[in-house]
């Protein structure tokens, strides 16, 4: 059986980026391929090291400080954590803990095929070559599926120029947004094809199977932001006294922990889906939890979390998923049978795409 190594997102705690690496390893077994995530955890001076050699914003520490103070304040939120790494133990294979390059080297050399994964994980923001896969050797096949540069434009020359040479290694590249493709055709003249997030790829049937549904009989709106803005809160507001549904929300920031509304916390992606399942509206600035809501057919409230404006922004993460599954823009009840038939046609479109990537290098 052909052995495949994927790198994506593992370790951030993340509900979206846990699921869907959990559903591109279900597809590729399903497939007949033997598919083992590879367990990338860099230490301190990796993550130093990538920082000054890609010219990252120092911000970046900053942030990885303030979530890890949240953790530290909030015991929940510690459980939360070891709930990813039981769901990755029960649920997933993943290869021995990597902590720099030259392990992501050693490990790689087992693989027949090397892939990275879907996700933000070619955002010029947090520029990382890791996960442009530059420690496998040349003789391996590297292909990227539905890679995310997660914005609009690259505007740092140096980046521009680093990310062009990188995407020119891979035997097969695709990525998650239009927007994205034309980045890369603008500053490495090549034109990747466009592909689903893995979470799409798999059934409702497939979700509901893992999901771990709560046990109430409780009508309620289910928030999920990855965001903090006061609008979030207002927003809700408006939404409970319309609807007269319970508020539930899944915290991420410290202000969630102190909004005084009802937590859902320390859940397991396996929970995670099942509240999502259940509610009868999701409110989120999230991708994936967009993405969910609309794979269970449920009313969803979009916020953006990005001003247009902003040359960070990752709104045209939720435009290429409005796009792609015919959402209809500040309707919370969507057009149902419409957006089944995209994710039926995605679905079938990502496993083509793969089949063929996989089969072009015998």
């Amino acid at each position: 059986m052909e052995s495949i190594g994927v790198l994506t997102f593992l370790h951030n705690d993340n509900f979206g980026s846990a699921l869907q690496a959990f559903a591109l390893q279900e597809i590729l077994n399903d497939m007949g391929y033997d598919c083992v995530h590879i367990d990338y955890r860099p230490d301190t001076r990796e993550k130093i090291m990538n920082l000054l050699k890609n010219r990252n914003s120092p911000k970046l520490l900053v942030d990885g400080l303030r979530k890890r103070s949240v953790k530290a304040g909030q015991e929940n939120a510690r459980k939360k954590s070891a709930g990813f790494t039981d769901f990755y133990r029960r649920r997933m294979r993943l290869t021995e803990c990597c902590r720099n390059t030259a392990q992501l080297r050693e490990v790689s050399a087992g693989f027949d095929t090397v892939m990275c994964g879907s996700d933000q994980i070619w955002s010029p923001v947090w520029l990382n070559r890791a996960y442009f896969l530059d420690f496998v050797p040349e003789q391996k096949t590297k292909i990227a599926y539905a890679a995310s540069l997660g914005v609009s434009e690259c505007g740092n020359r140096f980046k521009k120029k680093r990310i062009a040479a990188l995407v020119k290694t891979f035997d097969a590249v695709s990525v998650r947004e239009e927007e994205g493709a034309r980045v890369l055709h603008d500053i490495a003249g090549i034109s990747p094809d466009v592909m689903p997030d893995p979470v799409c790829l798999l059934k409702r049937s497939a979700w509901e199977s893992v999901a771990e549904m709560p046990e109430t009989e409780e009508k309620y709106i289910l928030c999920y932001f990855i965001g903090n803005s006061d609008l979030y809160r207002s927003k809700v507001d408006a939404l409970a006294a319309e609807t007269g549904l319970a508020v539930r929300v899944i915290p991420v920031t410290v202000q969630d922990y102190y909004s005084g509304r009802e937590l859902l916390d320390a859940l397991t992606p396996e929970q995670f889906l099942g509240y999502i399942a259940k509610a009868d509206m999701v409110c989120t600035d999230s991708f994936h939890g967009t993405a969910l809501a609309m794979i269970f057919g449920k009313p969803c409230e979009v916020i953006r979390r990005y001003r247009e404006d902003d040359p960070e922004s990752k709104n045209s993460r939720i435009d290429q998923l409005a796009r792609r599954l015919g959402m209809e823009s500040g309707k919370r009840d969507q057009p149902w049978d419409v957006i089944d038939r995209n994710l039926e046609q995605a679905r079938i479109e990502g496993r083509n795409w793969l089949k063929a990537s996989l089969e072009k290098k015998r």
